[in-house]
C-alpha cells in the first residue's frame, strides 16, 4: 500500500509549524509513483458527417444497462462511474480559480472579510492532481506552496488541495477502503439523486474522503460531494468541501464549483481562525490552434472576390488603424486560446447596448466600432485592448445596477475616444508565442495615470450626457463601498493585465468624483445595495466558457447581514440533465439574497 504521505500532499490544505522547522515537510513530498497499470484512455468520439459539427465529447463506456434492484449495486455502479470520469479527464486541462476570504467577526455585518487570497492556474489530470500557477511564472503550485515555514505557528493555504476536492479519493474509491451507507434519496434541482455516508474503512490509511455524496438516479454518477478528509495528520489540517458537478455534456458530469468554509464565531468557540473560499473549475474543451486536418475543412469558392472599399495602398492614418486592428484581434484571439476569454455571446451584448447608450446621447462616432468582451476571472478590473473593452467576470458580479456598470464601461470608451491605444506592439505575431501559464507575463494594458485622470473626467462628461445621469447615485455608493471593504480586498482589487480600481492602501483611484454627490452608506437601510456578493450574475458553463447573465427572483432582504457587498457565499446550482432544455446548474448562491435593480 501506498503511504500515507502521498495523500496528504495531494490533499492538505493549510499546513502549522513551529519556528526552526526543517524546510522539508511531510506535507511537501512528492507523489509517489504508481505501480498500478496505467488506466485505460478514454473512448474515440464517433466520426461525424463532414455537414455536422463533432460532438463535444467521447461516449461514456458502457457499464451496464440493466437498472440496479440494490442499494449495493447502485454503489457499484456510482464506483463504475466515478472511475470513468477519471479516466475521461486525464486528457484534460482545465483552468482552475480559487479565491479566499480571511473573516473577522463584525457587530454589525457578521463574519466580514478582513483579507484575501487569490489562486490562479490550469491543472493537469492526466495521472493525478497537479496544477500550474499563472500569477508566479509558471511554477509548479506543489513546488512553490508545499515547502516548510520559517515563521512561529504560519498559516498558509495549499491551493492544490482545493483543487483535490474535485474527488472523493482519485485512485481507491472502493469498497476496500471506504464503507457506504444509504441515507435517503433527494432532489437537487431537476435531478433526483440516491444520498449515501460515506466513512473509510479501518486501517484504510491517512487523509480519506469522510463525508456524503450525491448520485443521480439515472446513469449513477456522482453528482455533489460533502465532507472532509480524516484522520487528521499531525501539524495539519483538512478543509471541508462542498463540491458540485454539471451534466455539461452527453454521460458526464464535470466538476465545476467547489466552496469551503471553516471558522466559529459562536460564544466560546476557540475556533476564530475563518474562511470562505469559493473555486471554479472551466475551460474543459479548450480548443488549441493544432488541427493538422484544418485545411481539409475548407472549400474554396473561386467566385468570391475582394470587396474591400479602396483599391489601392492605406492612407497612413488608415494603415495606422489597421496596425492597431491587428494588435487588437490577435490580443482577444490569444487571450480565448488561453481560456481566459468567454467566447462572444449574450452578455457582449448587453455590454454593447449600454455602451450605444453612452455614444448616441454624446453623438460619439468613431472610425471603427467599439466590441466589448468578458474575461472569465473574479478580480475586479478592465481594461481596453484597441477598440475592445474587456470586463471580468468578477466584476459584473459585484455591480448592483446597469448605472454602475455604465460607470466601468464609459471610462474604458473614453480611452477609446481620447485615442488612448495600448497594445499596438501585439500586432507582431511573435508577441503571442508564449505559454498559457505566462499569459500575465506577457501581456499587459495599463495607463499612465495622466491618461487615468484625462479618461476619469471624460467619462463623467459623458455619464452626464447619457440616460444614467439621473441614477449615478449607485455608482457613486458602490464606490463607497469599495473605499470601505478595499483594505481588506487587495487580492479582489489587484488586476493583471489592466489599472486598479484603488491604491495600495484601498483607497479609489478610478472615477472618484462621483462619490462626492452619493448619499453616505448605511448599513441598516435594507434598501440601499451598494454593491452585491459574488457570484450572483454570471453563469459560467465550465465545458466550452460560454457565459450568460443569471436570471433569478429578488429575495428580501431582512438585516444588514443579508448584503454580503464583494462576498465570497456557498453555490447551489440547479442541476439539469444535458440536453433537457433547461439551462444546467446556474450557479445560485446565497448572492440570489440581494435584488436586481
Amino acid at each position: 500500500m501506498r503511504t500515507w504521505k502521498w495523500m496528504i500532499t495531494a490533499s492538505l490544505l493549510v499546513s502549522l509549524s513551529a519556528m526552526g522547522q526543517d524546510s522539508t515537510t511531510p506535507a511537501a513530498t512528492s507523489p509517489e509513483t504508481r505501480t498500478s497499470s496505467s488506466p485505460a484512455q478514454p473512448p474515440a468520439a464517433a466520426p461525424q458527417p463532414a455537414t455536422v459539427m463533432p460532438a463535444p465529447s467521447p461516449a461514456p463506456p458502457a457499464i451496464s444497462t440493466a437498472p440496479p434492484t440494490t442499494m449495493d449495486q447502485v454503489v457499484d455502479r456510482a464506483l463504475a462511474r466515478e472511475h470513468a470520469l477519471i479516466t475521461f479527464l486525464q486528457t484534460r486541462t482545465p483552468l482552475v480559480e480559487t479565491y479566499l476570504q480571511n473573516l473577522k467577526f463584525d457587530e454589525q455585518m457578521g463574519p466580514a472579510p478582513k483579507e484575501d487570497h487569490y489562486f490562479f492556474g490550469r491543472l493537469d489530470l492526466s495521472d493525478s492532481v497537479d496544477r500550474q500557477d499563472y500569477l508566479s511564472g509558471g511554477a509548479s503550485f506543489q513546488n512553490r506552496m508545499m515547502g516548510g515555514f520559517t515563521k512561529l505557528f504560519k498559516f498558509e493555504y495549499k491551493p492544490i488541495g482545493f483543487s483535490w476536492m474535485i474527488f472523493a479519493d482519485r485512485d481507491d474509491f472502493d469498497r476496500a477502503h471506504y464503507n457506504f451507507k444509504y441515507v435517503h434519496r433527494e432532489f437537487l434541482g431537476d435531478v433526483r439523486c440516491i444520498v449515501f455516508d460515506i466513512t473509510p474503512k479501518k486501517d484504510a490509511g491517512k487523509g480519506r474522503f469522510l463525508g456524503r455524496i450525491w448520485v443521480e438516479d439515472q446513469d449513477f454518477n456522482v453528482v455533489r460531494l460533502n465532507g472532509t478528509y480524516a484522520p487528521r495528520p499531525r501539524n495539519a489540517q483538512f478543509f471541508h468541501m462542498d463540491s458540485w458537478r454539471l451534466n455539461l455534456i452527453p454521460g458526464y458530469w464535470v466538476p465545476t464549483y467547489i466552496y469551503s468554509e471553516e471558522g466559529d464565531f459562536s460564544y466560546g468557540s476557540k475556533d476564530k481562525n475563518a474562511f470562505k473560499a469559493q473555486t471554479r473549475i472551466w475551460g474543459y474543451d479548450l480548443k488549441k490552434n493544432n488541427k493538422e486536418d484544418e485545411l481539409t475543412q475548407v472549400l474554396v469558392d473561386s467566385s468570391v472576390k475582394d470587396e474591400s472599399p479602396t483599391s489601392q495602398d492605406a492612407s497612413p492614418l488608415q494603415a495606422q488603424r489597421e496596425w492597431q486592428q491587428q494588435a487588437e484581434d490577435n490580443v482577444i484571439e490569444r487571450l480565448q486560446n488561453a481560456g481566459m476569454l468567454a467566447p462572444q455571446g449574450e452578455v457582449d451584448k448587453i455590454l454593447m447596448t449600454v455602451v450605444n447608450n453612452i455614444e448616441v446621447t454624446n453623438n460619439i462616432d468613431l472610425p471603427r466600432p467599439v466590441r466589448t468582451r468578458v474575461m472569465l476571472t473574479s478580480p475586479l478590473e478592465t481594461f481596453s485592448v484597441g477598440n475592445t473593452i474587456i470586463v471580468s467576470r468578477g466584476l459584473i458580479d459585484v455591480l448592483p445596477d446597469e448605472a454602475c456598470l455604465a460607470m466601468v464601461l464609459s471610462h474604458e470608451l473614453a480611452h477609446i475616444v481620447l485615442g488612448h491605444n495600448l497594445g499596438s506592439r501585439y500586432a507582431f505575431n511573435d508577441r503571442m508565442l508564449f505559454s498559457d501559464e505566462s499569459t500575465y507575463q506577457n501581456l499587459g494594458f495599463r495607463h499612465v495615470p495622466e491618461e487615468e485622470t484625462a479618461a476619469d473626467k471624460k467619462a463623467v462628461d459623458l455619464l452626464k450626457n447619457s440616460p444614467y445621469a439621473q441614477k449615478l447615485d449607485t455608482a457613486g455608493l458602490f464606490l463607497r463601498q469599495l473605499t470601505e471593504r478595499g483594505p481588506g480586498l487587495s487580492a479582489l482589487l489587484t488586476p493583471h493585465l489592466g489599472n486598479s480600481f484603488t491604491d495600495g492602501k484601498g483607497g479609489i483611484e478610478r472615477m472618484a468624483a462621483l462619490m462626492t454627490s452619493a448619499p453616505a452608506l448605511d448599513p441598516n437601510k435594507l434598501d440601499q445595495i451598494p454593491a452585491l456578493p459574488l457570484g450572483g450574475r454570471v453563469k459560467l458553463n465550465a465545458w466550452d466558457d460560454h457565459v450568460e447573465l443569471i436570471k433569478t427572483a429578488p429575495v428580501a432582504i431582512t438585516s444588514a447581514r443579508d448584503k454580503m457587498p464583494f462576498e465570497v457565499t456557498p453555490f447551489f446550482p440547479r442541476l439539469t440533465r444535458y440536453g433537457s432544455g433547461a439551462n444546467p446548474g446556474s450557479p445560485t448562491s446565497t448572492a440570489n439574497a440581494t435584488p436586481n435593480n
